[in-house]
């Protein structure tokens, strides 16, 4: 299904790479990390070339919720107690700059840019909300504690960050892509060395960078260990009583199974239904109960859905793709929070590649340390998943696929690939058109 920003906007097309051509820089991928990145490095005038096996923003780029925030969840106090105050607040800064780095484009950019406070509010736990509140404090941010009479149910309040901001992505994307060098239906089939190869030609790079949301290579990174995928769902609502369904602000629930909120003009998007990749969740139909509990008179006008890349430590990868990598470079695992962390991306990966300092890169590297609770929760799903007696196996490692009913898509539990009844891929890492 599209969403309501695919439905408003038409991205600029661009032709299929046809013959050999070398470039400073490829990057594999054009969601928005990628078209961030070569934006970026235009800028600084280095030739770079970005390459999409689809077209542009077609993946989870074009099915955002478009919040842009430097509050993920409740974040912060995991942080401190993970990472130590200083790489926390690297990670607060980080995500900040990005926010006005956004603002600062956009007063050029026609993309229904605003200004809104963002809320993560729990439904019954207020001391996660007073933990969280006094990371913050730590961290020399002014958040607060706030009450969520907009919401249509009880909850025990909200830690507010004021002055995020919102947008149409699609609109800004289109804005600064417009003048990129980029090849659609290029489809890189595997990477010799610095060179990629497509169906009709091959690409020489001195460095390359794979923003293809999930990494497509597997022998360096052990990406398919340190990350999992997650879907989510998303109606647009409207009712002929407009004030019924504004909010004033973006709202998501702590808990990663709740509810987010946020307006488009007079329409509000109601997400939730979240489930892991291959997994059964609420998806479409539990969002449709909540619609017609607490907007009864609203009227369904969209519907869509999105797939994101979970880390084992909630912050994203972002640098050499591995350690024994000195010219490929990579960029995922935005956690849902893909605006902030696409530009932080983006940024980081162009101070790396023109030798500038950048005091974050530490934090976001793909090499620091990963051994957390989650890494054995993604190990014991791959083990089971590859165990699993079926006939239907994903071609990226083997393992199981189960049936999305919901969706009409077979879905892999290990590492979230997706295909459509006919066998087709949707979402990678399987790798294939």
């Amino acid at each position: 299904m599209k969403s309501i920003w695919e439905n408003e906007v038409k991205m600029p097309e661009f032709p299929a790479l046809k013959k050999d051509i070398k470039t400073d820089v490829l990057i594999i991928g054009g969601g928005i990390a990628g078209i961030l990145t070569a934006y970026f490095l235009q800028q600084t005038g280095i030739d770079c070339v970005l390459v999409e096996k689809n077209r542009l923003c077609s993946g989870t780029s074009g099915h955002t919720t478009a919040k842009i925030t430097m509050q993920h969840g409740l974040v912060y106090h995991k942080l401190m107690d993970s990472f130590g105050r200083e790489k926390a607040l690297q990670y607060l800064q980080a995500n900040k700059q990005a926010v006005e780095q956004f603002a600062h484009i956009c007063k050029n950019a026609d993309c229904n840019f605003e200004r809104k406070d963002s809320f993560v509010y729990s439904m019954d736990d207020k001391r996660k909300l007073e933990q969280e509140l006094d990371a913050l404090h730590k961290l020399g941010y002014d958040a607060r504690f706030a009450d969520t009479p907009l919401l249509p149910f009880q909850t025990a309040g909200a830690v507010c960050c004021p002055s995020q901001a919102q947008f149409q992505p699609l609109k800004f994307l289109s804005y600064i892509a417009k003048d990129l060098t980029v090849y659609e239906h290029t489809f890189v089939r595997e990477m010799a060395g610095n060179t990629a190869v497509t169906d009709n030609g091959k690409i020489k790079a001195d460095y390359v960078i794979v923003t293809t949301h999930f990494p497509f290579i597997n022998k360096h990174g052990s990406y398919f260990l340190k990350m999992y995928q997650h879907r989510s769902y998303v109606l647009a609502l409207k009712s002929g009583n407009a004030g019924s369904l504004q909010v004033d602000g973006m709202y998501v629930d702590e808990n990663k199974k709740g509810l987010s909120f946020r307006n488009y003009g007079d329409i509000l998007l109601l997400g939730g239904g979240s489930h892991r990749t291959g997994k059964k969740g609420g998806n479409w139909e539990e969002l449709r109960q909540i619609a017609g509990q607490y907007y009864p008179q609203a009227k369904e006008v969209c519907a869509w859905a999105a797939q994101d890349c979970m880390t084992v430590d909630d912050v994203p990868y972002i640098g050499r793709y591995s350690g024994r990598t000195q010219r490929l470079y990579v960029a995922t695992g935005f956690n849902k929070w893909g605006m902030t962390g696409a530009m932080v991306s983006a940024q980081l990966l162009r101070d790396l590649l023109t030798d500038s300092d950048n005091q974050f890169a530490e934090v976001f590297s793909p090499s620091r340390n990963m051994v957390k609770p989650q890494l054995f929760v993604n190990m014991f799903e791959a083990v089971k998943n590859l165990l699993t007696p079926v006939p239907r196996r994903c071609p990226h490692m083997g393992c199981a696929l189960k049936w999305n009913e919901a969706e009409r898509t077979w879905d892999c539990a290990c590492h979230g690939s997706r295909f459509s009844e006919e066998g087709r891929v949707i979402d990678n890492p399987a790798n294939g058109r």
